[in-house]
């Protein structure tokens, strides 16, 4: 286990809440809310105050956690360095290359987050992941003690992932729209996924930025994060993405695939700031 403290103080022009609303707008998961509270271990100018207790702008907020488990995998280094794009105390945001795997199987040691391992000199810890042939913006954390509150954020949707994509706009109908099909395994390929009734929810938005000829450049916003789901998306509205191997039939040998995750907005974990990224 491991101890962790974080500052921050209270915005002025936010209404005053109580110390338990607090918790609950940064995220903080129950059972570390259990902790601060009987640990008296959140404090409030320096001083412990009951739940219903109102903080103000300008308070200052300590919260230690002195009780961080993780049972996340180590990652070896690999000897070579990230491209950051963005870092601070608990995060980093890395450009992670097409053709590179998110993280490891077994005794690799050549994907990013075995660079970011190289740049921090200790195993980062996983947030979400990119496709393999992929590229853009990876967000990795330093510390387990902001996994789940990224997480949270993930499943609440203040966490959001955007891409652009070039595809083959031969059947492309619409400027924008929604495609919200669910995503399931392909019983005949382990390597690929289809839309299938009996899959997990899958909610994908896109949005034209620009069309020559037959290719269309589309802006990308996903409300799940299912594998391969923009690919299997696109693909099944008849606009596959360009260089997409696995699920254009008309890819062809050499080609890269077109899709960049070009901006992530977050909340930055025990804060009140709002992060983007942008490659």
């Amino acid at each position: 286990m491991s101890q962790y403290s974080f500052t921050l103080r209270y915005p002025d022009n936010y209404s005053e809440i109580s110390v338990d609303q607090l918790m609950r707008k940064l995220l903080i998961p129950r059972k570390w809310r259990h902790f601060l509270r009987s640990e008296r271990q959140i404090l409030i100018n320096g001083k412990y105050l009951p739940l219903n207790f109102l903080i103000h702008g300008n308070d200052h907020i300590q919260i230690n956690l002195n009780h961080v488990e993780s049972f996340q995998q180590t990652y070896k280094p690999s000897g070579k360095l990230p491209q950051i794009i963005y870092e601070n105390d608990n995060l980093l945001v890395i450009n992670k290359p097409a053709g590179q795997k998110t993280h490891p199987n077994l005794d690799e040691t050549n994907t990013a987050l075995n660079d970011c391992a190289t740049y921090l000199n200790k195993s980062p810890y996983i947030v979400h992941r990119l496709d393999m042939l992929t590229n853009g913006l990876l967000l990795v954390a330093k510390n387990p003690a902001v996994v789940p509150i990224l997480n949270r954020q993930l499943t609440n949707k203040t966490l959001n992932r955007e891409y652009i994509a070039t595809v083959d706009a031969t059947n492309l109908t619409s400027n924008k729209g929604t495609i919200s099909m669910p995503i399931g395994q392909d019983p005949n390929d382990q390597r690929k996924r289809i839309v299938r009734p009996d899959g997990l929810k899958a909610v994908t938005h896109y949005q034209l930025i620009s069309k020559k000829a037959n290719l269309a450049t589309l802006a990308i916003k996903l409300e799940t994060g299912r594998t391969h789901q923009i690919r299997v998306h696109l693909s099944s509205i008849a606009c596959p993405i360009i260089g997409d191997p696995l699920y254009n039939p008309n890819f062809k040998n050499g080609q890269k695939l077109l899709l960049t995750a070009y901006r992530l907005t977050f909340q930055d974990p025990f804060s009140f700031n709002q992060v983007t990224v942008k490659l």
